[in-house]
C-alpha cells in the first residue's frame, strides 16, 4: 500500500518521518541521478557520493568547486566534474570577466603635458615654462624654432609645426635649411646622421660665408 514505506521506518526507528525525511535517507533523488550520470558520472560514482552523505543537488554547494569533487572522487575526468558542477551550482566566472570590472581605461585629454625628464603629468594649471612639481627641472624647456625663429615648449614649433633640434645641433638645422632641405626632414636628417657627417656639417657652418 502506499503509506507503507512509513509504517516500516516507523517500526524500526519509533519516529513520526515526514516526507522530507524520507528523501533524506533515501539519498540522491533519481531525477538528479539521471542527470548527474548524463553529466557523466558512473553509478559507482553516484553511489559514493551518497555513501559519503550527499543527498541532491544543494550537497555540491558545499564541494564548492570542480578541483574539490575531483579529490573525493579519484579518477573522475575534470571536464565532467566541470559539467556537473556547473549544472549543480552554476558556472565560475571567467578570470578575464573578474578584472575587466577592476581594470580601467585611461584617457588623455588633447592638452595633457608631460615632464620631457621623469615622464609625470603636470597639473590642469600648468603653463608653458613652469616647473615640474615631481623632479623640480623645467617640464617643457623652451626652445628656438631653426625655421621661422619663434621659440616654444614641446617637442613641435607652435607657429610653423617643425620638429625641434637640441640647442647643440641648432647651427646645424640653420645649415641644412640654408641648403634646401625639407623642414620635415631636418630633424629626422640630424637625428640618423653619424658623427663624423655632422663633423663635416660643422666645417660649413664655421666656414667663413663669402
Amino acid at each position: 500500500m502506499f503509506g507503507q514505506p512509513e509504517t516500516d521506518l516507523m517500526r524500526t526507528s519509533g519516529l513520526r518521518l515526514r516526507p522530507n525525511d524520507l528523501e533524506t535517507i533515501m539519498g540522491i533523488p533519481v531525477l538528479e541521478q539521471t542527470i548527474l550520470k548524463a553529466k557523466g558520472l558512473s553509478a559507482e560514482q553516484v553511489a559514493t557520493l551518497e555513501t559519503l552523505g550527499m543527498n541532491g543537488k544543494a550537497d555540491f554547494a558545499t564541494v564548492g568547486s570542480a578541483e574539490t569533487l575531483v579529490e573525493i572522487l579519484p579518477g573522475l575526468d575534470a571536464a565532467v566534474a566541470g559539467r556537473v558542477m556547473e549544472w549543480a551550482v552554476g558556472a565560475a566566472p571567467k578570470a578575464a570577466a573578474a578584472s575587466s570590472s577592476t581594470e580601467r581605461m585611461i584617457i588623455d585629454s588633447a592638452d595633457a603635458v608631460y615632464c620631457l625628464h621623469c615622464k609625470t603629468r603636470q597639473p590642469k594649471d600648468y603653463k608653458a615654462g613652469d616647473l615640474c612639481p615631481s623632479c623640480g627641472k623645467q617640464a617643457e624647456p623652451v626652445q628656438s624654432c631653426y625655421w621661422c625663429s619663434h621659440s616654444g615648449p614641446g617637442k613641435f614649433c607652435r607657429s610653423c609645426g617643425a620638429e625641434f633640434v637640441s640647442l647643440s645641433e641648432f647651427d646645424l638645422a640653420v645649415l641644412l635649411k640654408r641648403e634646401g632641405v625639407a623642414k620635415e626632414e631636418i630633424a629626422k636628417r640630424l637625428h640618423d646622421m653619424s658623427q663624423a657627417d655632422k663633423d663635416t656639417l660643422w666645417g660649413r657652418v664655421k666656414r667663413p660665408h663669402l
